[in-house]
């Protein structure tokens, strides 16, 4: 009989969740540090890609799970804990909000100004909550769903001052490159835990507020396409260098894989873990079964809001 009164109440509240996504209720928010989309309905399904906390996503259709959209014009399934559901007013509502921006690659947030009290959840860099005011050495933030706690100030920053002190040059973005270096490989990763090659390279153009393309094989169809010089003198630090299967008379190229050009014939990718490797062979990194796949590079930063998909959380729609 309990059995019975819990699978009742259980349908209930399925129903009424449901209800709720349609058809007022047609954008979410992320509500996870690092939320998982997979290509069907189902947790054994396999990962495609990751949402970050705060990332506005459209809703496309519902099966107990959502299908939605990234601003990257990704889909996949997501569950519904990993989603805040919103009107078009809530979703206008919350992009508009102060925001604070997590600039560390992992850490808490807290229930009260206090390192030692109880954690709400984790963090991640490029997550966002909506700010709500500040206490000592802590922002008071608080979820899409409504939870509230603090974070520190060490980890995060407001929205608007980092974005002002934001650089988006080759230089800075190889630096922040530089700080996920030994981070290990994650199938459709896109977050400081873990990322493929493609979620390294969007993840670090992310945190300076940069949205490309998600996988390496769209990546590789934007910027200005470079075919390399035998020497490498026509690439410069922070052109993108792709990989994968030349084309041939009964083949197309394919592209499955890429990497941030550094200098010095040096790149640094995520394959295994986040690392650099060489195209030279006589460099200690010489990395000869990449350097035999090599295909081509792009350079894509100079193209940042000139080009259909590279853009910022300032002019992408889904922000607005």
């Amino acid at each position: 009989m309990k059995k019975a009164i819990l699978i009742s109440f259980l349908l209930l509240w399925l129903t009424a969740n449901v209800a709720a996504a349609t058809p007022e209720k047609r954008y979410a928010v992320v509500n996870l540090s690092v939320c998982n989309l997979h290509a069907a309905a189902d947790f054994s399904s396999e990962m495609i890609t990751q949402g970050l906390m705060g990332m506005p996503v459209h809703v496309l259709e519902e099966k107990g799970w959502y299908h939605i959209q990234t601003p990257d014009d990704y889909t996949g399934w997501v569950h519904y804990g990993g989603i805040c559901l919103m009107s078009n007013s809530e979703l206008r509502a919350w992009n508009a909000a102060e925001k604070v921006v997590v600039t560390a690659h992992y850490g808490f947030v807290h229930e009260r100004a206090n390192e030692k009290s109880q954690t709400v959840s984790d963090v991640v860099a490029g997550d966002r909550l909506k700010y709500e005011g500040k206490k000592g050495r802590y922002y008071k933030v608080s979820y899409p769903d409504g939870r509230t706690g603090y974070i520190s100030k060490k980890m995060a920053m407001h929205e608007n001052k980092w974005r002002a002190s934001l650089k988006q040059d080759a230089a800075s973005i190889i630096s922040t490159a530089y700080t996920l270096l030994g981070v290990p490989y994650l199938w459709a990763g896109t977050s400081s835990k873990g990322m493929d090659c493609s979620g390294f390279i969007r993840n670090i153009l992310y945190m300076h507020d940069i949205i490309i393309p998600r996988d390496a094989s769209q990546q590789a169809l934007t910027g200005q396409r470079l075919e390399i010089a035998p020497d490498f003198d026509n690439l410069q630090p922070g052109d993108f260098v792709f990989f994968g299967r030349q084309a041939t008379a009964e083949q197309k190229e394919r592209v499955v894989h890429v990497g941030l050009y550094i200098g010095n014939k040096r790149f640094i990718h995520a394959q295994g873990d986040v690392h650099i490797s060489s195209f030279d062979a006589a460099d200690p990194l010489f990395d000869a079964f990449n350097l035999g796949r090599l295909l081509f590079a792009a350079r894509i930063l100079p193209l940042i809001d000139k080009e259909k998909g590279l853009n910022t959380t300032a002019t992408n729609p889904y922000y607005k």
